[in-house]
């Protein structure tokens, strides 16, 4: 018997599991504050050319006296304003780069990587978008490595795991001293997420009945748009960006007090050959939603198809069909697939290209929200505001219209 058997008799979505399911989601949150926050913790603001004989304290758009905007620095035709990585010699009259000093207007972020970092100009500009690209590369590389761990030593040890390493590497982040440390730091977090969020999200599904799991995959996405507006709150109030790097990691610590009360995964144990162990939280799932189980249910429950030593990631192209889903997850992330195999590619490439288009859009609308003009702050928290009745629709229309139907019609109407 499998377990799938026994969900109906358990209940498909009980006491025990909607308690789960809930204490699962909420890490999302913490994913959420992580993934969006560079909007803030990167923010860009306009700057110019320290001039030599001004101090530490000068003022962006104030010059010493006796000093002129218009013999102080060139003119950038392109932008339409003065020229903020160079400007003239005081001797010789010569066109000359900043000398990494530069002078940033803070009226609108007072703290920044961008300011601290000094991520400007030709010289340094392309390590400000190489610090989310290499987050994003975390967050790739943990999918595919902590999805993995979790098949071999469990979901439980590397969602924690997973969490140690957001907490620690993001309060790192916070306190680090130069670029360097702070992308490598950032880069873990990055990854970190993928083990929260993944691993937990499986843990939390695995116990959700055929009939419910729609509706709980799509109302956990609910707890990532309420990190949306905490990590908008949090921005708002916490100006320095290093506090509130460290204020975003913090929470994790809350998660960590799962560890005393939160369960292996019963499929994981199954797969593993530990029956008792799955018998025995399978008692306490009845016995928290109040019914019996026979105990010839328990005792003809047999191991999911899965070996018990060697497991890895290559097994999976055993089967050439799920092989190919698994390529078109992971090249989802990089690039497109070709597979020439009459109908199938056209349906594998066409499903890659949807991915690649939906979180490169998702990304780049919700990472460039403070580039749309007005309050940062409000613009960022309406780009979270649209997506409660996004999921919303979801709820309502992927049972009624079906999968291809809703893919489809979103896309179109996104443009």
């Amino acid at each position: 018997m499998k377990f799938d058997s026994v969900l109906p008799v358990i209940g498909e979505f009980g006491r025990y599991q909607k308690r789960v399911y809930i204490l699962l989601c909420l890490p999302a949150i913490s994913c959420a504050l992580h993934k969006l926050a560079w909007v803030f913790l990167g923010a860009k603001v306009d700057h110019r050319c320290k001039l030599p004989i001004e101090s530490v304290d000068a003022v962006f758009n104030e010059l010493p006296s006796g000093y002129l905007f218009n013999e102080s620095f060139p003119w950038d035709g392109q932008r339409e304003m003065w020229s903020q990585c160079l400007r003239f010699d005081n001797t010789t009259g010569a066109t000359i780069s900043c000398g990494g000093e530069y002078v940033y207007d803070k009226r609108k972020y007072e703290s920044s990587t961008f300011i601290d970092f000094n991520l400007v100009c030709e010289e340094r500009k392309m390590m400000h978008s190489h610090a989310q690209a290499l987050f994003m590369a975390g967050i790739l590389l943990g999918s595919i490595g902590f999805g993995d761990l979790s098949d071999r030593f469990g979901r439980r040890p590397v969602f924690f795991l997973s969490l140690v390493l957001q907490v620690v590497f993001g309060i790192l982040a916070g306190l680090a001293p130069e670029y360097f440390t702070f992308v490598i730091a950032r880069m873990v977090v990055g990854a970190s997420t993928s083990g929260i969020f993944l691993v937990g999200f499986v843990i939390a599904m695995e116990m959700v009945g055929p009939t419910k799991r729609m509706v709980a995959g799509v109302v956990c996405q609910y707890f990532f748009t309420a990190g949306y507006f905490i990590t908008a709150i949090f921005a708002y109030f916490i100006r320095d960006w290093r506090m509130l790097q460290i204020a975003l990691s913090l929470p994790g610590l809350v998660f960590l007090s799962y560890y005393w009360f939160f369960p292996e995964s019963i499929r994981w144990l199954l797969a593993r050959g530990r029956k008792e162990e799955a018998v025995e939280i399978l008692r306490k799932v009845a016995k928290e939603n109040k019914v019996t189980i026979p105990e010839e249910m328990y005792e003809g429950l047999c191991s999911e198809e899965s070996s018990k030593a060697g497991t890895n990631i290559l097994q999976v192209f055993r089967y050439p069909r799920l092989g190919l889903r698994a390529v078109n997850i992971f090249f989802s992330w990089y690039h497109q697939l070709v597979i020439y195999r009459n109908r199938l590619y056209f349906k594998i490439h066409l499903n890659v290209i949807s991915r690649f288009v939906n979180s490169g859009v998702y990304y780049g609308l919700s990472l460039n929200t403070s580039n749309l003009g007005g309050n940062d702050y409000l613009n960022f928290a309406i780009s979270g505001a649209v997506e409660i009745p996004a999921y919303a629709f979801l709820l309502f229309s992927l049972n009624r219209l079906g999968r291809k139907a809703v893919l489809c019609g979103c896309m179109l109407a996104g443009g």
